[in-house]
């Protein structure tokens, strides 16, 4: 499935980036009015200011209206995101679930999406990985490694003040090498 409006953000380990390059680029983009999505397999607690959307067996979908804590979903909200979605999912309802959230997003918005797994399924407009050297946490993503990709490194968000990113005729584009 191809979805040119969707950017996609995947890391090699916690703590990589991935979050903070999404924040970044709905700061950037702001005015375009991004929907924000985060999934994630982890089933732990909900917190407050998640509102339950659709739950099925597999997966649960909530959106974000708390932009005041410090959780993901909260920081996307703060940095400009119009709406923000969370879901989580087992790997099998991965994909149900993120058809469950699109159904909530007006075709050809802007969309910036925190799911490696997600990349197994779609065909983005653009797929960032967010490489990190903490061979402590490290996630194997090898098999992502291989898909048409932009690395970057947490690193880079504080060297630069605009991201070579753009958004145009519905569909994301990376502007130059070297991110």
């Amino acid at each position: 499935m191809v979805i040119p409006n969707l950017l996609l953000i995947a890391g090699t380990g916690n703590k990589s980036g991935k979050t903070s390059m999404a924040c970044r680029l709905i700061g950037q983009f702001r005015l375009l009015n991004i929907v924000s999505v985060k999934i994630t397999p982890h089933f732990h607690e909900t917190t407050p200011g998640l509102i339950l959307i659709s739950e099925k067996h597999g997966y649960s979908v909530y959106e974000e209206t708390n932009p005041d804590s410090s959780k993901d979903t909260s920081r996307m909200l703060k940095a400009g995101a119009s709406q923000v979605f969370f879901a989580k999912v087992t790997d099998s309802s991965l994909l149900e679930a993120f058809k469950e959230i699109m159904k909530q997003i007006p075709l050809n918005t802007p969309i910036i999406c925190e799911s490696p797994a997600l990349r197994n399924y779609i065909d983005p407009g653009l797929f960032i990985i967010m490489m990190s050297d903490d061979k402590f946490k490290q996630k194997d993503i090898s098999h992502l490694l291989r898909l048409p990709h932009v690395k970057s490194e947490l690193d880079f968000l504080d060297k630069t003040d605009t991201l070579p990113v753009s958004f145009s005729n519905g569909k994301w584009h990376y502007l130059k090498k070297g991110f």
